[in-house]
């Protein structure tokens, strides 16, 4: 038989005990109870958790690459998934299931990053989709990715500081020592206690050039290098100016993002293959098949998801008749087809969180990359002085070979063979050991000679290193040419195109305008006539304000479209028929007020168009000329306000509009000329390019106008003509300044 179960001895109760206070309540105010128990729990959060630092990484990003790095996947070849996510729980003290979601967003096949850290093979999901899971790590395999040698390059020459991990067992890094502004490149989100981060990536190229152009120009405009987002799933960033410089400025703001799409004219089908980052292809399908339930999308047969191996793909089947255009505008209303990318740049530095702008983020990493910078070139400096030392010990053995042997032969004991070395020539303990490790084989002439012959490189490459350390400039030049290494190596073009957002929609109107010829004339104070031809023969005499003038003038018909530049970089859009046909004996219309200008806001320039052929180009004081299609100023619908329509950054010389390419006449304020063929000038889609520098102009001297060549007004045109742009110009010659007066 079992023997019975011992019964457990009870511990004998303790006569006349009690628990001190007990069920007494201790009042406490909040205050401290917050400081006491939830402060250090949110500051945890905050700090070890959900932030990320200024090298752009979290802490649980950090620990997974410097593992991976320190098991050799950085050269070697892929190993299992679950090998690389146990050896990070030495260093990371969470579950595997944790570490692996975070390896699996940096994989290259998630899609989640612009440039991904983990080279990934398998099944890793796709960040695009809800419903297409990853693989389990057994199952897949990973290896760090190229870029990651830009993490890591730094880290065994001092660059960082390294501290315990959690047990003690192990050492890792603060930060890693970035080449690039990592933080700005990779998207990053993260929740925490009372506060969160969201980061938009922006394309590394343009990171790399804003930064190395801060660096030389610390008053460097962000917007003219860095365009916009860049989201690694592609898109169209509905450019709004204001908008982004708040986010630029503020670290603040909106990014509205909307799908690509391209339209089947055989299959009657839209092909959405590009998406915002903010959604998934399920939650827009879903939400497509509620409006046709609802019947609020009737146009719409059918909508599926044909994803494959070659990449996204979401196809709408259109009823017969459907307007995919007037389609996929309703869509983008009503649907995720179109979404906003709220960014809160909350970045740790000193371990205190801080929203910052983009300059505020690339100068405190560049401040951070400095250090690194130094402190590398410190550790190599005290190598190359250590190596230094030694070989000057080595130097002085060259005198006598023999006698440093006989020394050796005629010490009795080994432990006397370092001072006898440095007493018979003069040298230290640390080269004597040096001299005393050289095998039996290396002593001879040829070996000492050539190891003494790096004595002078070694001279040479010490003395760089402390003019290095000495100026702040070389060790920012440093940075500059690694930001360029950086860009060239690993720099992609855009996958996210810049569209330009309509700030005021009007439906173009059904009924028919009527169509007659018309001449159209605009004066400097910014007034504007419509006159009939018939009109305009029976009497030609302008009523103009006091010190106005005619500027432009237009033979169109009463269909033109009309664009009003403005001098605050905006163009206010109409058409011929918006005004009255009136006679010449009257003022005319006041631009300004008749399209709404903003206060203080002057029409500069008039641009009359039939079909938006040609180009529009814009002279700038420093010299610059842009070309822009004129197309890029079309619109599907009535938009009285277009901003954005030329660039800011310097201000503006000239405007001139013309359906095809034609000479322009340049002037700067020192009287310089230049003759500018503008077929010699690529034509722009973007409307706010800066331009190419044409007209080099130095010192305080600006470009002072633009306007068409007229034959004849310069004795000898092709004296003025440069043979490559951009060029100073020339000093006009007397004859000429004597026609300038007279055409004048």
């Amino acid at each position: 038989m079992a023997k019975k179960k011992e019964e457990k001895q009870k511990r004998p109760a303790i006569g006349n005990a009690s628990i001190e206070n007990a069920g007494v309540v201790q009042p406490q105010p909040i205050t401290e109870t917050l400081i006491s128990n939830y402060m250090p729990y949110a500051m945890s959060v905050i700090v070890s958790r959900a932030i990320p630092e200024i090298d752009g990484f979290k802490p649980s990003h950090r620990k997974i690459l410097f593992t991976m790095y320190k098991m050799g996947l950085l050269t070697g070849g892929r190993v299992k998934s679950a090998n690389a996510v146990g050896e990070v729980m030495k260093l990371h003290p969470h579950g595997d299931q944790a570490i692996y979601e975070t390896m699996v967003r940096m994989g290259k096949g998630n899609e989640a990053l612009l440039h991904p850290y983990v080279d990934s093979k398998g099944n890793f999901g796709k960040a695009y989709s809800r419903d297409m899971a990853f693989a389990a790590p057994r199952y897949t395999e990973v290896k760090l990715t190229p870029i990651c040698q830009e993490l890591f390059a730094d880290l065994d020459r001092d660059a960082v500081d390294m501290v315990d991990s959690y047990d003690g067992r192990m050492k890792e890094p603060t930060l890693l020592p970035v080449s690039f502004p990592s933080i700005l490149v990779n998207s990053n989100v993260g929740i925490a206690v009372g506060m969160a981060s969201s980061i938009c990536p922006f394309n590394l190229a343009e990171v790399c050039e804003t930064a190395a152009a801060l660096i030389r120009d610390p008053a460097h405009p962000v917007e003219s290098t860095l365009k916009g987002p860049d989201f690694p799933i592609g898109g169209q960033i509905l450019y709004d100016p204001v908008e982004l410089r708040k986010v630029y400025e503020t670290g603040r703001g909106a990014i509205r993002v909307r799908s690509r799409y391209r339209y089947d004219k055989d299959a009657n089908c839209i092909e959405i293959t590009e998406i915002p980052p903010t959604t998934t292809v399920e939650a827009i399908i879903d939400k497509v098949v509620e409006l046709v339930k609802g019947g609020r999308a009737r146009e719409i047969a059918d909508v599926r998801d044909e994803t494959d191996l070659s990449g996204l793909k979401l196809t709408i089947d259109c009823k017969r008749g459907t307007d995919p255009d007037a389609l996929m505008k309703k869509l983008f209303k009503l649907t995720p087809l179109e979404d906003s990318f709220s960014c809160n740049f909350n970045v740790l530095v000193g371990l205190t969180p801080k929203v910052m702008g983009i300059r505020e983020i690339l100068e405190e990493w560049t401040a951070f990359r400095l250090e690194c910078v130094r402190r590398r070139i410190h550790f190599e400096l005290k190598r190359k002085q250590d190596k230094l030392h030694l070989l000057k010990g080595l130097e002085k053995i060259l005198l006598d070979i023999d006698q440093a042997i006989r020394i050796v032969r005629e010490t009795e004991e080994e432990r006397e063979v370092v001072p006898n070395l440095m007493i018979g020539f003069g040298i230290d303990e640390a080269q004597a050991e040096f001299v005393a490790e050289i095998r039996l084989r290396q002593l001879n002439r040829e070996y000492i000679l050539k190891r003494t012959d790096e004595i002078a490189d070694l001279e040479k490459s010490i003395a760089e290193m402390q003019e290095t350390l000495k100026s702040r400039s070389k060790l920012l030049g440093v940075i500059v040419a690694e930001l360029k290494s950086v860009a060239k190596k690993y720099g992609q073009p855009r996958r996210s195109e810049i569209v330009y957002a309509a700030e005021e929609e009007e439906e173009e109107p059904l009924e028919e305008t009527p169509d007659y010829p018309v001449n159209l004339f605009f004066t400097r104070e910014g007034y504007f006539k419509k006159i009939t031809p018939q009109s305009w023969r029976m009497s030609s005499e302008h009523k103009l304000k006091e010190g106005d003038a005619v500027i432009e003038t237009f033979e169109a018909t009463n269909r033109a479209h009309l664009l009003f530049f403005s001098d605050r970089g905006q163009v206010y859009k109409a058409q011929a028929s918006d005004f009255e046909d009136t006679k010449a004996s009257v003022l005319g219309d006041y631009i300004p007020a008749k399209l709404g200008f903003d206060e203080g806001e002057s029409a500069v320039y008039l641009a009359v168009t039939a079909d938006y052929s040609g180009y529009v180009v814009f002279g700038f004081e420093n010299g610059k000329v842009a070309k822009v299609d004129l197309a890029s100023y079309q619109t599907k619908t009535r938009r009285r306000k277009l901003t954005g329509a030329y660039s800011i950054k310097s201000p503006l010389a000239g405007i001139w509009a013309a359906p095809e390419d034609g000479v322009l006449l340049l002037t700067a304020s020192n009287g310089r000329m230049l003759l500018l063929d503008t077929a010699r000038i690529s034509a722009k889609t973007v409307r706010d390019t800066i331009g190419v520098q044409v007209m080099n102009v130095k010192g305080r001297h600006t470009l002072v106008s633009l306007v068409p060549y007229q034959e004849g007004r310069l004795q000898n045109p092709h004296r003025y003509t440069p043979r490559t742009i951009p060029s100073a110009g020339y000093q006009p010659q007397q004859e000429d300044i004597m026609e300038q007066t007279t055409l004048g």
